[in-house]
């Protein structure tokens, strides 16, 4: 996978419920065994802090999840960053995960305009690229 995934969008999956964009973001970036996904430590302790200050997640849950989430990803070091900087944890972890696109739902950031030749892009526009198909060859002839 060439994307990493804000902590908004761990947040979404594991509350939001099975169909929706954001489980199955998630479900294809960890579900790949030959490629692991890559994050960093700012995105988990970002996605266990939304968990801990979510009204509808159970809070005996958190660990179980956080866990999983863990054993499922292998950590890049980006540097630190405060809490609320998103725009350069991400980009920064983007980096450092080697990536040049980050799927997140957050407001500010979610299709906009590449940041430091970083993509951010929503959990619904990343799963109709992976749904749609290629265009054909030119001049419509047939491989």
């Amino acid at each position: 996978m060439d994307i990493l995934l804000a902590p908004d969008v761990y947040v979404n999956a594991s509350v939001a419920g099975t169909g929706l964009a954001p489980e199955q973001v998630v479900n294809r970036a960890l579900g790949n065994p030959k490629k692991r996904h890559r994050t960093t430590e700012w995105v988990l302790q970002t996605t266990e802090a939304m968990l801990r200050a979510h009204p509808h997640f159970k809070k005996d849950a958190i660990e179980p999840q956080m866990k999983l989430i863990r054993d499922l990803v292998d950590l890049v070091k980006p540097g630190d960053f405060d809490a609320g900087d998103w725009k350069a944890a991400l980009v920064a972890s983007a980096k450092a995960a080697e990536v040049a696109r980050v799927v997140t739902d957050h407001p500010d950031l979610a299709d906009q305009d590449d940041i430091d030749g970083v993509e951010f892009i929503s959990s619904d526009a990343w799963m109709i690229e992976q749904i749609t198909p290629p265009p054909p060859p030119p001049g419509g002839k047939k491989g």
